[in-house]
């Protein structure tokens, strides 16, 4: 079977429930931003010495596509969800832990503390724009599952937590400016 189909090429494609919608439908636009984001989660993955986070990131690619199943299926003939309360507890956990071990910055961070923070950044304002398309799609009519928002928000979140994590004395807060030949 080709990578290429010929099914798309007049601008439609196929829910996972099998309705075809264009692909400027908000579905296709939320399940579309989630996939940039799992895209920049394999990123982080590909550059990280840490097993441990690895292990995270991974896991977390493997619950995009329960996300994503919710956000490509049409409300109608959706039989269950897949974001489930269990794996919101999950995510919370994993955060709060993680919040627990991370130095606060007392001020706005700017990106680019180290290439892995940048990508971690990069990743959580992916989520937040994945989280915009969600909510028009819910507000539609066209999600149905309310803990989809639920995870998307809060994955966010962690990806602030895991870049602060990650540079550690290397985030560099808002305001900290030191003078270059640029004279800025």
């Amino acid at each position: 079977m080709s990578i290429t189909t010929r099914n798309g090429d007049k601008g439609t494609t196929r829910l996972f429930s099998g309705e075809e919608v264009s692909k400027s439908h908000l579905a296709p636009r939320a399940y579309g931003a989630l996939d940039e984001a799992n895209s920049v989660l394999g990123i982080v993955r590909s550059l990280s010495d840490s097993k441990e986070l690895s292990d995270l990131i991974l896991y977390l690619q493997h619950t995009c596509y329960e996300v994503g199943a919710d956000l490509a299926t049409s409300p109608d003939s959706r039989k269950r969800f897949r974001v489930t309360e269990e794996r919101m507890a999950k995510l919370d956990a994993i955060r709060d832990d993680l919040e627990a071990e991370t130095e606060m910055p007392k001020d706005f961070v700017m990106s680019g503390g180290t290439v892995l923070g940048a990508h971690l950044d990069h990743a959580r304002t992916v989520f937040r724009r994945c989280e915009q398309e969600a909510v028009a799609l819910s507000e539609a009519g066209g999600l149905k599952n309310p803990l989809v928002l639920t995870w998307l928000n809060r994955v966010s979140d962690l990806m602030w937590l895991l870049a602060r994590n990650v540079e550690g004395d290397k985030t560099l807060p808002r305001g900290v400016v030191k003078q270059t030949k640029f004279g800025v």
